[in-house]
């Protein structure tokens, strides 16, 4: 809420008043001019941020918490009743069509947009967007330009929306920017919509280097959006479409996560420092009953989801799906689907308020790929396909797929993409927390495949070489109870160990890390597939017979392409196999995978479509090894830290009381069997010595890492010889766990952690 000098008075300085007027700034009940805007209004529900089934047509509140959805957005029904129609239907056609930035509606929309986060309680503005670390950065400004008698002068010009500029030196650019070299821009997206966080409003922003190179994460996805929807629209005009004006590719991020308890998160020094734990033996359960997914969700922790959603759905971001993970204190949070640009935005926001809103609640959110070894990891499942604004899903395959053209085309587009650039999409999925999960039999393993079902599979197939056709008829389900519905039968199963997994009339990606941005991976599917479009486009353009063109894209994709689709357990040493048969990269490292950015395919695929230049690329290479290399150097140097500091004092005060009390049973009971407590003895002094020799080793090896010079080299160096350390160091860490008295161990166990929330 606004301090009592600005709700009383203030001076406000806009655009169209080049003086300073005195008005009157009281925020309203916010609740109170929702519903009374719901009750008065004629005018249909927005279509940006639907709740179906939840929320009709009529002015009607289920409960408190929806009539709360949106009400801190700057969206379209905000737009729609602030902005001069001329101004909003500008607005429109950027965010929808694509045209060009206008200029000239800054000023109106500066205006209108401080107006309204003031009557939301905002007293500060922030340029946001996502550095190449990845998290949400910007810097706070006021909006406060000056005094005049005593009094604020509040301005928020169009100049100060469209651009700001932040210190480009602070975040990682792989050689674009020198140290000294601080100027950077931000450049406010119209494409997604400002909102009001706490007291601040949030613009969404690209950030650039003063000499235009991309430093964020947004930029590169707003680019392919642009290339996909120009290569799609030609595809679509070949096929006969002459009412599609854009096409846009749709995403729905899953966010898996952990909630463990904050006092407990506290006393281990890898959670705070590095977000995962180092050293721990794992639990005597985990996951092997399986019967936490569907399990009842504690009160403390659905208290936790209740307010999550308000937060979320404060910012208009339609948060849908919550329930249990596969593994104790794992749960996972979906949205809704929403243009790729904003559903980047919508991750980021939710990870954020995730962190913040556990706080409040005495949880610690884990966002990290692999918490605890052994236990099943978190990863973001990224559910992507492509729309027209008339609202055609070119990805659904209706009732007769085989005879849908641009189905056909888009199906073939993509398949054609991820077999062409794999590595790319390999690379897209790779950080170091992602490195323990991939391959874990819990997500999918380095080899990139797409599962399409057996129905589809046939059907290309059949296609491709010719054949007739013969759709099986699918009957209804039968379980037994004629009280319980018919269930009609998909035509294929669902495949959980699958990379790119077909799912109906969307493609769901599920390589990406929990912790990890899903902009590149957007970025590099829009751009692929878009690369693939433009091709096609070349063949369909001008042909003389279309259809028969459409039927060599099929065949000529199913013979060259085929071998991408694997529709079996991509969890088999079988599947490794057979996909070494095949061809397909096996990628197992995210140093092998980083390569892929810089090579001749991927400049040429890039700069073609405006995504990355050569300079980008290569400067985003150099990010990746560096990140790499600084992040095992903290998780090293933490666990040296925890071993030397706190296992080896405890096991030997634990050795200790051993020996005094073997010492002390033998001199009160000379005949007594003393053995076991000998052998424990003798055990646990060998896995201390073995404890000793693998900590010094660290120690050498980490302090050598850190000295090598190059990105690169000093990266692989890291990989090849200090994860493997750590590995050594961990083994008797872990055994040591299992022996030592509980009360002794310096911090909790698995145990402690994952059921106890």
């Amino acid at each position: 809420m606004f301090p009592q000098a600005l709700r009383t008075r203030c001076f406000f300085r806009s655009f169209s008043h080049r003086r300073a007027t005195f008005c009157l700034v009281r925020p309203p009940p916010r609740m109170v001019k929702y519903r009374a805007y719901r009750k008065n209004r004629t005018r249909p529900r927005r279509e940006s941020f639907s709740l179906p089934g939840l929320i009709g047509e009529e002015p009607f509140l289920a409960n408190e918490l929806f009539g709360l959805f949106g009400s801190h957005l700057f969206d379209d029904r905000v737009m729609r009743e602030r902005l001069p129609l001329s101004v909003y239907e500008s607005l429109r056609e950027i965010r929808d069509e694509g045209k060009p930035w206008n200029p000239e509606v800054a000023d109106i929309v500066a205006d209108a947009m401080q107006a309204w986060a003031m009557e939301q309680g905002a007293t500060h503005y922030i340029h946001w967007f996502s550095p190449m670390t990845g998290t949400g950065s910007g810097k706070h400004d006021s909006f406060i330009d000056g005094v005049k008698q005593g009094e604020p002068i509040l301005n928020f010009s169009g100049k100060m929306l469209a651009k700001g500029e932040s210190d480009a030196s602070s975040f990682p650019s792989g050689g674009l920017r020198a140290t000294f070299e601080a100027r950077g821009y931000t450049a406010w997206d119209p494409t997604s919509p400002a909102f009001v966080l706490g007291t601040t409003l949030y613009i969404p922003t690209a950030f650039c280097a003063y000499t235009g190179e991309a430093l964020d994460q947004k930029t590169p996805v707003l680019r392919s959006m642009q290339a996909l929807n120009k290569q799609a629209l030609r595809v679509l005009r070949a096929l006969g479409d002459t009412e599609t004006v854009s096409v846009q590719p749709t995403v729905g991020a899953e966010q898996e996560y952990f909630l463990v308890d904050k006092d407990l998160f506290d006393r281990r020094l890898d959670l705070k420092v590095c977000g995962h734990t180092l050293l721990g033996a794992k639990p005597p359960k985990g996951q092997e009953l399986e019967d936490h997914y569907y399990g009842s969700i504690n009160e403390r922790v659905r208290e936790f989801m209740r307010e999550l959603d308000e937060e979320l759905w404060r910012l208009g971001v339609p948060a849908k799906t919550e329930h249990n993970e596969v593994a104790p204190g794992q749960y996972e949070l979906a949205s809704v689907f929403a243009t790729a640009n904003i559903a980047c935005d919508h991750n980021q926001i939710m990870m954020e308020l995730m962190r913040k809103v556990a706080l409040r609640h005495n949880f610690a959110c884990l966002l990290h790929e692999k918490p605890f070894a052994g236990v099943n990891g978190s990863g973001k499942h990224n559910n992507w396909s492509i729309v027209t604004n008339t609202g055609k899903n070119l990805l659904n395959p209706t009732d007769k797929p085989e005879e849908n053209p641009v189905f056909l085309v888009t199906l073939c587009a993509v398949l054609t993409a991820v077999d062409k650039y794999a590595d790319l999409l390999r690379l897209s999925a790779s950080c170091p927390g992602n490195e323990e999960r991939l391959g874990g039999n819990e997500a999918p393993p380095a080899v990139v495949s797409i599962f399409l079902g057996n129905a589809l599979t046939h059907m290309l197939q059949e296609l491709a070489e010719g054949h007739a056709l013969q759709k099986e008829e699918r009957g209804a389900l039968l379980t037994g109870v004629k009280s319980l519905p018919l269930l009609k039968l998909d035509d294929s199963d669902r495949n959980r160990t699958s990379h790119f997994a077909f799912t109906g009339n969307k493609f769901e990606f599920r390589m990406v890390g929990a912790s990890q941005s899903i902009g590149l991976a957007n970025a590099v599917t829009n751009a692929i597939v878009a690369d693939v479009l433009h091709d096609f486009a070349d063949k369909l353009e001008g042909a003389d017979d279309v259809s028969a063109v459409v039927r060599e894209i099929v065949a000529e994709t199913w013979h060259a392409h085929g071998r991408i689709i694997f529709n079996g357990n991509g969890y088999s040493d079988a599947w490794v196999e057979e996909a070494e048969r095949r061809g397909l990269p096996n990628i197992r490292s995210m140093v092998d995978a980083i390569p892929a950015l810089t090579t001749e395919k991927a400049v040429k695929l890039y700069e073609s479509f405006g995504v990355f230049t050569r300079a980008e690329l290569e400067s985003r290479a150099e990010v990746e090894y560096e990140a790499y290399g600084k992040m095992i150097n903290i998780e090293a140097r933490t666990m040296i830290d925890m071993a030397s500091k706190q296992i080896i004092p405890a096991v030997i005060k634990y050795t200790t009381q051993l020996a005094g009390s073997l010492g002390a049973v033998k001199a009160a009971c000379p005949e007594a069997d003393t053995s076991v407590q000998a052998e424990l003895l003798t055990e646990t002094s060998d896995l201390l010595s073995d404890m000793k020799v693998a900590l010094a080793a660290l120690i050498d090896i980490t302090e050598e890492a850190a000295c090598v010079d190059g990105a690169e080299t000093q990266a692989r160096v890291y990989h090849e010889k200090v994860v493997p350390a750590m590995a050594a160091l961990r083994t008797p860490a872990d055994k040591l766990e299992m022996i030592v008295d509980k009360d002794l161990w310096p911090f909790p166990s698995y145990g402690d952690l994952i059921f106890e929330v």
